[in-house]
C-alpha cells in the first residue's frame, strides 16, 4: 500500500507492505470554524484569572512574544486577535512583538511578513530576540534549581508581558508553548545552556508528555513564574496546521488545560516496539533542517526496538543549518556512542549551544541503525553527522524486514511528531497522562 509523508512542502509516497505495517496517523480534528471568534472566545473568557482587556491600563507598554519560524503557529491570526483586544486602550506604537528565537537565527523580513501578515510588520515594532547579545539582555536571578537567568531587556520593562504559542509534545521538554515562550524563547545563551545540560536532557523524564518532574520542564515553569506574564494565549492544531482549540489566561492554569487536550489528541499508544520505523519531521517547516529533524527521530525511538532501524525523512532545505555549533558537535567525536559519552561526563558549566539536540540524536543513533532521505544534504554531509543516506525509502524498508525476520514489523509516523507514539503499559497499569 501507499503512504504518503509530510515532506517539505509537496509530500511523499512510500510503498510497504499492508500486512506487516501499522501507522500511526494524528487523529484528524476539524478546525474551528471561526478561528478569529475561538480566539477572541479564549482572549475574553480564560482558562483562569480576568479577560485581557482587564488586566490593561492606558498608557502601559506592552511586549508579545511569539515563536520563531520553525514553528508553525498561526501568528497571523493570534498577534491580531490581541491586538484587537487591546484596541482602544494601548496604541500600536507601546507594543512590540518580540520574536523567540531561543537560540535560533533571527527571522528575515520576509519570512517576518510570512508569519506575520504586512499590516502587523508594517505597523508594529518587532524584534528578533538574539540570546548572544548581552547589551538587549537584563539580569533576573538564580531560578528553578541553579538557573542563571538572563532574558530580554524589552520583555522583562514592559507593563504588560503576552506569551502566544501553539501546544504540542515536545521531545525533551514535554509539550511546547505556555512557559518555553519565556525561557528558553527570550532567553540568554548562558541560560537556555544551562536549561538543556546534559544531566537534565539525560532525565528519563525530559521526554514527551511529561511536564512535572521533567527536571527542563520544571525550570521552564519556574522561571516564567519568577518573572511574570500578565495574559498567556496558546492554541492546539490539527494536521492542517489550523486551530482545533485555544486557551488563555493565567499561565500556568492555561498551560495545564491545553496541555491536557493536546496530550489526549496527539499522543498514541502502541502495543510492542518495531523492528523498522518510518517517520517525517512533519513538512515544513519544521523539517527545514536537521537540527530540527531530531524530533522525528525521537518519535519514532519511542516505539522502535534496540538495535531496530529508523528510517527519517526531512527535506533539510536549511542543511544542517550553517548557523550555530550543531554540525561541528556532531562531528567533534567518531561515534555517536563516543559524543554520548563526551556529552553525558560534562558538568553544566561546560555545556555547548546545540549539545541537546546533539545529545538526543546521539543516544539513538548508539541504540539503533539511522537512515536519511533528505533533498538538499549530500552523502557526505551525513556522513559527518554519523548518518547514511536513503534514496530509496521503500526499498531500505523491505531490506531492512528482510534482515529482522519473519516476523518483522514496520511502524510509519507519516507527520512525525504531530502524533507521538508509545508502548501501552501493562493492563492493570495506568496510561501515561499529559503533564504528569
Amino acid at each position: 500500500m501507499k503512504v504518503r509523508l509530510a515532506y517539505g512542502t509537496n509530500g511523499l509516497d512510500i510503498d510497504v507492505d499492508p500486512a506487516v505495517t501499522t501507522v500511526v496517523r494524528p487523529v484528524h480534528h476539524d478546525a474551528a470554524p471561526d478561528q478569529a471568534a475561538v480566539l477572541a472566545a479564549a482572549l475574553r473568557n480564560p482558562v483562569a484569572g480576568p479577560p485581557l482587556r482587564e488586566r490593561v491600563r492606558p498608557g502601559q507598554t506592552v511586549a508579545i512574544s511569539v515563536c520563531d519560524g520553525t514553528r508553525p503557529q498561526p501568528r497571523h491570526l493570534m498577534v491580531p486577535a490581541v491586538l484587537a483586544e487591546l484596541d482602544g486602550i494601548i496604541r500600536p506604537e507601546d507594543v512590540v512583538i518580540l520574536v523567540a528565537t531561543g537560540t535560533h537565527r533571527g527571522n528575515t523580513d520576509a519570512e517576518l511578513r510570512r508569519m506575520l501578515g504586512d499590516e502587523i510588520v508594517d505597523h508594529v515594532r518587532i524584534v528578533n530576540h538574539d540570546a548572544r547579545d548581552r547589551e538587549e539582555l537584563t539580569w533576573a536571578g538564580t531560578l528553578g534549581d541553579g538557573v542563571p537567568v538572563w532574558l530580554n531587556s524589552a520583555w522583562l520593562r514592559a507593563d504588560v508581558r503576552i506569551t502566544t504559542g501553539f501546544v504540542e509534545p515536545h521531545f525533551f521538554a514535554g509539550f511546547s508553548g505556555g512557559p518555553k515562550l519565556v525561557a528558553p524563547g527570550l532567553a540568554a545563551l548562558e541560560t537556555v545552556l544551562t536549561l538543556h545540560d546534559a544531566a537534565r536532557i539525560a532525565s528519563p523524564r525530559a521526554t514527551w508528555g511529561v511536564i512535572h518532574g521533567n527536571p527542563v520542564h520544571d525550570d521552564v515553569r519556574a522561571i516564567a513564574e519568577a518573572t511574570g506574564v500578565t495574559y498567556a494565549l496558546d492554541v492546539i492544531l490539527n494536521r492542517d496546521q489550523q486551530i482545533v482549540a485555544a486557551f488563555g489566561g493565567d499561565l500556568l492554569p492555561m498551560h495545564a488545560a491545553a496541555t491536557a487536550a493536546a496530550g489526549r489528541l496527539t499522543m498514541r499508544p502502541v502495543p510492542r516496539p518495531f523492528d523498522v520505523v518510518v517517520t517525517t519531521n512533519s513538512g515544513f517547516p519544521l523539517d527545514q533542517n536537521l537540527y530540527q529533524a531530531v524530533k522525528g527521530m525521537s518519535a519514532a525511538y519511542q516505539v522502535t526496538r534496540p538495535g531496530g532501524t529508523i528510517v527519517c525523512a526531512a527535506e533539510c532545505r536549511d542543511g544542517f543549518p550553517d548557523h550555530g555549533s550543531y554540525r561541528a558537535v556532531l562531528a567533534s567525536e567518531p561515534s555517536p556512542q563516543r559524543l554520548l559519552e563526551t556529552i553525558e561526563a560534562r558538568s553544566a558549566g561546560e555545556t555547548v549551544p546545540d549539545q541537546w539536540q546533539v545529545q538526543i540524536q546521539a543516544r539513538i543513533q548508539a541504540r539503533t541503525d539511522v537512515l536519511m532521505h533528505t533533498g538538499y544534504l549530500g552523502d557526505d554531509e551525513l556522513a559527518t553527522a554519523h548518518l547514511r543516506q536513503t534514496r530509496d525509502i521503500s526499498g531500505t524498508v523491505a531490506r531492512a524486514l528482510a534482515t529482522a525476520g519473519p516476523r518483522a514489523r514496520l511502524c510509519v509516523l507519516p507527520e512525525g511528531p504531530q502524533t507521538i507514539p508509545y508502548l501501552a503499559p501493562a493492563p492493570d497499569a495506568p496510561p501515561p497522562a499529559a503533564g504528569r
